[in-house]
């Protein structure tokens, strides 16, 4: 289930909510660091993270669930969000050539629709760029911050998701390596600590980050042997046993 939007408003205006917006929105540039000329969406709750491309990208939006809630997007200037139903996205097929997904996979009801609706409005060459909880790190448990709530997630797990929706993952990592503590200490130390945990032992990170392709041929199944069918009836000679 989706945490509201007025919690996840309130987190990221508050001291550590401001941290982990400036380490994911350094993580998200590493990897699209061009969008001139593009579509970049953000899906679930990614507005925080979607500002640094408005003047980059040709169209940018921000789509939040309808059992989230929505926030006027961005604070100045046309309205660039909508309320969505997760599974039912109003964009057409192949239109997205960036999607951001933040806050969303781990509330929704219906993943591996909501995978496939994704899969739909991505254009043949964009990128799926999902930033999950971790399932074995302390942030998964720490629920005064958005990502202690809904289902967390192993590398594991995401790659067989993802495999079922046709995407294919292109890049992993992992980002918050430091505690989900709003002290001063912390938080003063926080770009130094979360260099140290990347180095020493980067899969403990609070947030799985994959990028991911869209896959345009279903795979073929190997290993499948012809089974020959006996016994078959025909439409007619269906319709005379059905009749006596």
């Amino acid at each position: 289930m989706y945490q509201d939007v007025a919690e996840l408003r309130a987190f990221y205006s508050r001291p550590l909510g401001h941290a982990v917006r400036r380490l994911l929105g350094h993580r998200i540039r590493a990897r699209w660091r061009n969008v001139q000329g593009q579509t970049v969406i953000g899906l679930g709750f990614a507005a925080p993270y979607l500002g640094t491309y408005r003047d980059e990208a040709a169209r940018i939006g921000a789509v939040m669930p309808a059992s989230q809630g929505a926030l006027a997007w961005p604070r100045e200037g046309n309205v660039r969000c909508a309320l969505v139903d997760e599974i039912n996205l109003p964009l057409p097929d192949n239109s997205v050539d960036r999607l951001l997904g933040v806050h969303c996979l781990e509330g929704s009801e219906s993943t591996r629709r909501m995978l496939r609706e994704m899969w739909r409005i991505l254009s043949p060459d964009g990128r799926l760029l999902l930033i999950v909880p971790n399932r074995s790190s302390v942030w998964a448990r720490a629920d005064k911050t958005p990502f202690g709530h809904g289902r967390p997630y192993s590398k594991g797990q995401l790659e067989n998701i993802l495999a079922e929706a046709m995407f294919t993952p292109e890049h992993w990592s992992w980002a918050l390596h430091v505690p989900p503590m709003e002290h001063n200490l912390v938080l003063k130390s926080i770009v130094t600590i979360e260099r140290l945990g990347a180095r020493i032992w980067p899969a403990i990170g609070g947030i799985i980050l994959v990028e991911a392709r869209k896959e345009l041929i279903a795979p073929s199944i190997q290993g499948q042997r012809a089974r020959a069918v006996r016994g078959l009836v025909t439409v007619r000679g269906l319709s005379r046993e059905k009749s006596s």
